[in-house]
């Protein structure tokens, strides 16, 4: 049996002080990420976040942008598409005050 060509997927992480890759692309893959979403889950403290892509070395898609008290921000103002082995990662200036969201799209 083959495997499917398309996979839809939703990926969810903690975001910490430590710069992590959240999601590497498989080989033979290509990803679209349709959303990017990190969400300040603190009750009395703004947060700031670092959203990044290994395409061509580290490329911040978003630098220090600051996400107020319970509050969202979207990361991504587009689609973005990764190859295989790049990856996409995020860190901010606290620990357990950000979750992020995603959805991808993997296609072979």
């Amino acid at each position: 049996m083959a495997s499917p060509l398309n996979v839809f997927k939703s990926i969810s992480a903690n975001v910490t002080t430590a710069a992590s890759n959240v999601y590497v692309c498989p080989a033979e893959t290509t990803t679209i990420v349709l959303l990017a979403q990190a969400t300040n889950i603190h009750p009395t403290e703004r947060a700031n976040v670092t959203f990044y892509t290994t395409l061509d070395g580290t490329t911040e898609l978003v630098k220090d942008f600051t996400i107020p008290i319970n509050d969202a921000a979207g990361l991504l103002t587009g689609k973005l598409v990764i190859e295989a082995g790049e990856a996409i990662g995020i860190y901010a200036d606290a620990n357990n005050k950000l979750k992020l969201t995603m959805s991808i799209l993997e296609t072979k």
